[in-house]
């Protein structure tokens, strides 16, 4: 588990002033509007008392002006304009600008536009009411430096706009990519469950078949020759041990984690042994290699084998005795070229799959997955032909 990364100070007090924003503009309101209320008393009862009132109603609405800043900007908009009836600015003007700033950052986007367009109409206003009779001059640069000020605080407003967009913006896509994560182990689960599946379908059924077959042949044959029995039982043993080594690689892959070394799996290379093991059941089978074997990815090898190897456990269950079959594994240029070919009865049965089966099904899903194809079907003259391409290379 890696260590949780160590925050300096300044982190830490962002944090904590996002987190206790409101008591923070509460604190920030209350002493502006202290501040204000004893600089306006100071100028006299009469137009000070007046003056204080109106800088404590511009600057308390600031204590709400992240979690409603429409009401606090309208608040600070109305006794802004409610100074215009006094003898001299209020103290409370400080206010404006922290109340456009919120407007920039928190409101609709009606609410930003017109604090901007208040603010700077005020800012021509003021100038004008308070400061006339100093010069045009004085009165253009005053309007230009307010206005200047509010326009900033409505562009630093805007920012930080942005930044919270970006900020759920980068929220939601982070959960996006989690919820697509966890499909995406769902969906490697279920695929993984599919393999497992038909792996288990391919051993089991292939040496069961083996098995009942070599015992079926056996309790025949033993009674006119009693020195085949233990031939048989060989066979039999043989094939359960195979099995039950298959089986245990294979459960083997649910408990393994990294690092672990898998047991090697059966290839193309492999399958004239399979050939071999499946005759010596009672199967007359021939097996033919044309061309030069070649180096293929494991998953390929793998389901060259388990092709060849579900097709003899159909032929063992479906193609009758005394059936033929010819097994050959054509090395092409482009790809491996798999052909298994019955003489049997068996082609009625083996179309139509029993429901749930993972046979002929199981075999066009291994190719799939790799880039080829399998076709099966009944041959003409009887028995049932599968053929399966596997390019080199998926």
């Amino acid at each position: 588990m890696l260590p949780e990364p160590r925050r300096n100070v300044f982190d830490r007090v962002v944090n904590w002033t996002r987190a206790n924003s409101l008591l923070i503009d509460a604190l920030t309101a209350l002493v502006l509007a202290g501040i204000g209320w004893l600089s306006s008393l100071s100028a006299g009862l009469a137009g000070g008392l007046a003056g204080a009132v109106v800088s404590a109603g511009m600057c308390l609405p600031l204590a709400v002006r992240r979690r409603h800043p429409e009401v606090s900007g309208g608040l600070v908009a109305f006794f802004g304009l409610s100074q215009l009836l006094l003898p001299s600015p209020a103290f409370g003007n400080v206010a404006v600008l922290a109340a456009v700033y919120a407007l920039a950052a928190y409101a609709k986007p009606w609410a930003s536009r017109g604090g901007l367009a208040l603010g700077l109409a005020g800012a021509l206003v003021c100038a004008v009411r308070f400061f006339s009779g100093t010069g045009i001059g004085a009165v253009v640069l005053l309007s230009a430096f307010i206005g200047f000020m509010v326009l900033a605080s409505w562009s630093l407003g805007s920012l930080r706009r942005s930044q919270r967009q970006n900020e759920v913006a980068l929220v939601e896509r982070a959960r996006l990519l989690e919820n697509e994560r966890d499909n995406e182990s769902r969906l490697a689960a279920t695929a993984e469950r599919q393999r497992i599946a038909r792996e288990m379908h391919d051993v089991v059924a292939h040496s069961l078949s083996v098995i009942i077959a070599q015992a079926d042949g056996g309790r025949y044959a033993a009674q006119a020759d009693p020195a085949i029995a233990p031939t048989v039982l060989e066979t039999i043993s043989g094939t359960g041990r195979q099995a039950l080594a298959d089986m245990r690689n294979l459960l083997g892959v649910l408990r393994q984690g990294p690092g672990d070394e898998l047991a090697p799996q059966p290839d193309a290379r492999m399958i004239p042994e399979l050939v071999e093991q499946v005759r010596t059941s009672g199967l007359e089978v021939e097996a033919e290699v044309l061309g030069p074997p070649r180096e293929l990815p494991p998953a390929i090898g793998l389901a060259a084998y388990r092709i060849v190897q579900e097709s003899l456990t159909n032929v063992l269950k479906h193609a009758g005795p005394r059936a033929r079959t010819r097994v050959v594994v054509r090395w092409d240029d482009d790809a491996l070229r798999l052909d298994v070919e019955d003489d049997g009865r068996g082609a009625a049965s083996m179309v139509q799959p029993s429901p749930g089966g993972q046979g002929l099904v199981g075999m066009s899903e291994r190719a799939r997955l790799h880039g080829g194809s399998v076709t099966s079907g009944p041959r003409t003259g009887g028995g049932f032909s599968v053929r399966a391409r596997l390019p080199y290379s998926s």
